[in-house]
Parts: structure tokens; C-alpha cells; sequence
């Protein structure tokens, strides 16, 4: 009878269906996932609200760029120019005193872009590649400033008097002036001026023209009087 009852019991306990129980892992990652979804959602609306635009102008875009930027300095260049000056002084047409000095100046220039003019006319856009195209007038180059404090002078002369000394130097700040900006406008630095200036317009105007819609536009530059892709 005994052995009957722990048979019937073995039985009727190996019949209880078991349970599995859910993994702890799964059950916290779904509401991480809504989260991220909603995250996703909020973002997308608001960028749609906000942002997108399917009828947007991309030359308004651009122009609405450099509106507050009436003068853009794309460039500047430092070097150094080399001055010589000679100075006399005598009586009756004899030279008793005589000098001489050479000066190493260091100088500065910059190059900017006058961008107050920059109307429709300078932009053109082409839908089908989605391409917009820039014409930039001519660089404007400042006047040269000359690093006096830094420049190293040698003077010749038995006696300098404060007067010659005087004149020797402004000849020289003359002189160092004149030929900086005849160096600032060599085209080997007129070439990388204008190449930076085009560097920073494609990069002021890669995010106006994503936020108006045009995620993979392109821009193209060129200066007046240059060859369209050049």
C-alpha cells in the first residue's frame, strides 16, 4: 500500500508542468530600447520641424551666410624684407660725414575678401548635381605692417649724427614697406592666398546648405576672370 502511494505521488509530481523563467537581461533591455526609439523619434520631429526644409533656396542659404561677415580674412603672411640706406653730410660739397645702415624689418600682410557685394549674381546653383558655384571678387591686401620693435639694424659710419641716424631709419621703414607689398603680391603667394580663401568659403558654407536640406551638396569656387572648375 505504501509502495502504491509514493508511485502515485512520483507520478502526480512529475506531471507539474516546470517553468522558465524570463532572463533578467531581456526584461531590463526593453524599456532601453523604447527609450532609444523615442529618442530617435523626438529627434527626427524636431529636425523636421526646425530644420528641414524641401523647398528651401540654396543661394538664400548661402547669402544668408555672409551676411554678417562684410570682410573675411582668409590669409596672412610674415616675413622679413631687407632695407639699405646711405646718408651724407658735408660742407661745400665735401662729403666729412658719411653712413650707412641695413635693416632687417619683419612684416606682416594680410588678405581679405570684401564679401558686401556678394549678391545673387555671384551664386549659381545646379539642381541636377546638386552643385552650388561661387564667384568671389578679387583679394583685397592689406597695407604692410612692419614689426620695427623686432628689427635687427647695422650701422657704418665714423660719426652718426641723431639727425642722420633719423633719416636713415624712416628711409628704410620706406623702403621695407615698398617692397613688402611687392612681395605680398607675388604670385606664389597670391596663389596659396587665393587658395585658402576658397578653402574657408566651401567651409562656411557646408553647414547652411546641410541645414537647409542639401546633406551632400557640393561647393565650387573661383575668383573673377577665373576659368569655371579652376
Amino acid at each position: 500500500m505504501a509502495e502504491e502511494l509514493n508511485d502515485k505521488v512520483r507520478t502526480e509530481v512529475g506531471t507539474i508542468p516546470v517553468r522558465r523563467e524570463t532572463p533578467l537581461a531581456r526584461i531590463q533591455a526593453v524599456p532601453w530600447l523604447i527609450v532609444i526609439l523615442l529618442l530617435a523619434a523626438t529627434g527626427w520631429l524636431t529636425w523636421r520641424a526646425f530644420f528641414y526644409n524641401p523647398t528651401a533656396d540654396p543661394v538664400g542659404s548661402a547669402m544668408l551666410a555672409f551676411q554678417k561677415q562684410n570682410s573675411l580674412t582668409v590669409f596672412s603672411s610674415r616675413f622679413e624684407v631687407v632695407a639699405e640706406s646711405t646718408n651724407r653730410q658735408g660742407v661745400l660739397g665735401l662729403d666729412l660725414l658719411k653712413s650707412r645702415q641695413a635693416a632687417i624689418i619683419p612684416a606682416m600682410v594680410e588678405y581679405r575678401l570684401d564679401l558686401s557685394g556678394m549678391d545673387r549674381d555671384r551664386f549659381r546653383w545646379d539642381e541636377g548635381t546638386q552643385t552650388l558655384g561661387v564667384t568671389l571678387p578679387g583679394l583685397r591686401i592689406s597695407r604692410p605692417n612692419l614689426d620695427e620693435a623686432e628689427a635687427r639694424t647695422f650701422t657704418e659710419g665714423n660719426f652718426v649724427t641723431g639727425g642722420a641716424a633719423q633719416a636713415l631709419a624712416r628711409n628704410n621703414s620706406l623702403q621695407a614697406e615698398r617692397k613688402a607689398g611687392e612681395f605680398a603680391r607675388n604670385p606664389e603667394v597670391m596663389a596659396l592666398a587665393r587658395q585658402a580663401a576658397k578653402d574657408a568659403i566651401r567651409q562656411n558654407l557646408a553647414i547652411p546648405l546641410q541645414v537647409a536640406g542639401y546633406e551632400g551638396a557640393k561647393v565650387t569656387v573661383r575668383f573673377d576672370g577665373e576659368a569655371l572648375g579652376s
